[in-house]
């Protein structure tokens, strides 16, 4: 009982705003507190599958970041020549960084989204206004642990005539993971297309379809939408006063931090944290609960 028991409105909403504010935030702030909520956020919803994939995403963010220095030469301050002549600048190699955090970010917070929106969510939102925006994205979300556990079946069997992943030499288990890949996106066109057929055969497109949901917007949402609102005004004005804009060419220049500027980084680290806290502050409710009970 957190924040997937709100209202499927309430999600869409959180995840919309913290979504935006990860893309149009380019102050180093702003974008390491969203990354920092979002690791923390993602690891408590998947545990240890996300530590291992938000590390993943640090260094390839410092790759980006390379990449993208060595291919744009904005800025003043040389750090050096690279390998085909071209000036590195410090101006570019950070907007590269932040660039490859912000993509980074945006990842992890979808890998959140994926954990807390479920098929009937997706129904009960894009049901009435488009059936087949709705069908399309029930059936994805559907479809993407069917997709995992197929791949394990097709490597298993495969496994048994010797043909696994791991197995064999490099080149034997490159050729092996060709075969799984092709027998797993052969299995995939035919369950889409079952699925859509099915799907179809149930009336999901016909004009005036219902669907049956059991969400309804109480108190608790309607305190965590007025929060919500509070913290996105805290951090707009903070974006009116310019304490989100950071500028990187030629120079790296930002607003300077005031006192004030403190109220906006607290605003906007409340509203990323949201989520967690309500988990966390259900988790204790429940214990203590639970323990009283005893």
């Amino acid at each position: 009982m957190g924040f997937e028991a709100c209202h499927p409105a309430v999600n869409l909403l959180y995840f919309a705003a913290v979504l935006f504010g990860m893309i149009s935030f380019k102050h180093p702030i702003f974008l390491g507190i969203s990354y920092l909520c979002a690791f923390a956020y993602s690891v408590k919803r998947n545990k240890w599958k996300a530590v291992v994939f938000n590390c993943v995403l640090i260094p390839l963010a410092a790759v980006y970041a390379l990449y993208y220095s060595a291919y744009h030469h904005f800025g003043m301050t040389e750090l050096g020549i690279n390998f085909v002549g071209n000036r590195l600048t410090l101006e570019s190699m950070v907007y590269g960084l932040v660039l490859g955090f912000v993509i980074a970010g945006v990842m992890i917070w979808l890998s959140c989204v994926y954990s807390v929106f479920t098929t009937d969510k997706v129904v009960y939102l894009f049901g009435k206004m488009s059936p087949r925006l709705s069908l399309f994205l029930a059936i994805l979300l559907r479809m993407v642990p069917r997709i995992k556990n197929e791949g394990r079946r097709i490597n298993t069997a495969q496994r048994g005539i010797g043909r696994g992943m791991d197995q064999g030499s490099l080149f034997r288990r490159v050729v092996n993971c060709v075969r799984v890949g092709s027998m797993l996106i052969s299995w995939t066109i035919g369950a889409l297309k079952v699925a859509s057929d099915s799907m179809r055969s149930r009336g999901s497109v016909l004009r005036g379809r219902t669907a049956f949901s059991i969400y309804r917007f109480d108190n608790r949402d309607r305190a965590y939408v007025i929060g919500l609102f509070a913290c996105l005004t805290v951090t707009y004005m903070g974006y009116l006063l310019r304490q989100t804009r950071m500028i990187y060419d030629p120079r790296l220049l930002w607003t300077p931090v005031t006192v004030m500027s403190y109220v906006f980084y607290l605003g906007y680290a409340v509203f990323c944290l949201m989520p967690l806290g309500l988990e966390l502050w259900t988790e204790w409710r429940f214990r203590r609960a639970r323990e009283r009970n005893r």
